[in-house]
């Protein structure tokens, strides 16, 4: 069935860019600046909500802007992977939004105006990889990401917020120039084309070749955060829980794993990964070192932040193993486990910073005994917690159930073991904080005194994302209408 030619994805794109322009018109203005978000993000909710019926029945909206290179355009396509991850964005986009307000507002910042036009662009750049038809398009929007949240997090513009912005954009633009785009140059002289395709773009290339490229991409798209290639994440936490909340659920690791995704399926091709176990034995090795090691790491940290850096280092290579399984299964999961982490992660960035912005508490060895003066921010960290480590009611058990099952079906069934272990320590490094903030003594006397509920504007959007997390999962089967429209196309392509 030819594509339908719409523009229906460059306005998707496009809305939040435009709305960039009138926040920044309307700086001085706080209550229009802030109305031109949530219309933005209504408008482009309710788009990618009215093409989501035709989307899960098989159909794809394409559009070409203008030919960039020959045979290659900027060109989009919406299909059920990519229209998943742009809901997720899109989505998370308004509680975030609410919660910077009642944040950014109480402090009186003085770069609100900035921090709001740089999320909208941040949220365009993450719908154009979405979308993306082709390496070059996704390529350029990737860049476009990486630009855009350097005033997010240089936003505190202190010393540290300097050193962490400079180590965020060394690692992102020299990965991504030094290796990605010699790939993908490398990509388009072996092929003549840089399209997503079912069954991939190889087809005489050498196993060595496929190898090279498949290394160099795996480091290229370093907001993947595989080691040793992960050390801006944790620097980039310098910025407030708004912009970590941006980095770690909403956008830019989720651009890197979704990157990934899409040139494991669309470069290499499921049946290609499937067919040489030398191939997905890299991916799942270095996923599964990546996993197990940022958990042990995490396990170590006392800053709080710290902690849920390392553990996102972890979850993301849930996802690129997932994908390195080459099965069926593992692919569901994989998608899945990005609105899964997105929901529970982003959860517990907003709880910490509304736990400093209650008390101070920067360490987790200070929190002891506050969950009995915050205990709605604190429920609401559990509840956060549950889902990372993939336990029922919460929507983490769905997408880790699937990676499991993929481990079983594929010819890398040692992961099995990865992911459980993995579970386990995500275990051993949440729930003794929660335990600690309930049931602990106060270990820190005068922010145990000060500790009080924060702005509503600030609680509110932290009840909304905890509830998503078990709203998840008691309609899965919903989100894994996505997942089996996305492994049904790869499937019969091959």
């Amino acid at each position: 069935m030819e594509e339908p030619s719409s523009t229906i994805p460059l306005w998707i794109v496009l809305i939040s860019s435009m709305a960039a322009v009138g926040i920044t018109l309307c700086g001085r203005i706080p209550n229009l600046r802030e109305s031109i978000i949530f219309l933005a993000a209504g408008l482009k909710l309710t788009l990618l909500l009215s093409i989501t019926p035709e989307v899960l029945g098989g159909e794809t909206f394409a559009f070409t802007a203008f030919e960039l290179l020959p045979g290659v355009g900027l060109s989009f396509n919406i299909d059920a992977a990519g229209l998943l991850f742009a809901l997720v964005s899109v989505s998370l986009w308004i509680p975030v939004t609410i919660y910077s307000i009642g944040l950014l507002r109480t402090n009186d910042d003085r770069a609100q105006t900035r921090f709001y036009a740089c999320f909208a662009i941040a949220i365009s750049s993450a719908v154009g990889v979405a979308f993306s038809a082709n390496l070059l398009t996704l390529f350029i929007f990737y860049e476009i990401l990486s630009l855009s949240t350097y005033p997010l997090v240089t936003h505190n513009q202190d010393d540290e917020a300097i050193k962490g912005g400079r180590k965020y954009l060394i690692y992102l633009l020299t990965t991504s120039v030094g290796l990605a785009l010699p790939a993908m140059i490398i990509v388009y002289q072996q092929t003549g084309t840089l399209d997503f395709t079912g069954s991939g773009v190889f087809q005489e290339t050498s196993a060595t070749m496929l190898t090279v490229l498949l290394v160099m991409f795996l480091y290229g798209f370093a907001k993947a955060g595989l080691m040793p290639f992960h050390a801006w994440l944790p620097g980039a936490m310098v910025a407030p829980a708004p912009v970590s909340a941006l980095l770690h659920a909403v956008a830019v690791v989720k651009v890197g794993v979704f990157s990934l995704l899409r040139v494991l399926t669309g470069i290499f091709g499921v049946d290609r990964l499937a067919n040489a176990p030398s191939l997905t034995t890299i991916i799942c090795i270095l996923a599964g070192i990546t996993l197990i090691v940022a958990s042990l790491i995490a396990l170590t940290q006392d800053n709080l932040k710290a902690r849920l850096a390392y553990s996102t280092v972890g979850q993301l290579s849930y996802i690129i193993l997932g994908v390195g399984l080459a099965s069926e299964s593992g692919a569901a999961g994989a998608l899945l486990h990005i609105p899964m982490h997105a929901v529970g992660k982003i959860t517990l960035f907003l709880c910490a910073g509304a736990i400093y912005e209650s008390c101070g508490a920067k360490y987790i060895s200070q929190m002891h005994g506050i969950g009995r003066k915050i205990p709605l921010t604190m429920t609401a960290f559990f509840v956060g917690s549950l889902c990372v480590i993939g336990l029922p009611p919460t929507g983490g058990f769905v997408s880790k159930w699937h990676l499991l099952n993929g481990a079983l079906d594929s010819s890398q069934q040692w992961a099995f073991a990865i992911f459980l272990v993995s579970s386990l320590l995500n275990a051993a490094y949440f729930l003794p904080i929660v335990y600690k903030a309930f049931f602990a003594p106060p270990s820190d006397e005068a922010k145990f005194a000060k500790a009080a509920e924060p702005s509503m504007l600030m609680v509110v959007p932290i009840l909304i994302t905890a509830t998503g997390c078990l709203l998840i999962f008691f309609f899965s089967n919903t989100l894994y209408r996505f997942a089996e429209q996305f492994v049904t196309v790869y499937a019969q392509s091959n």
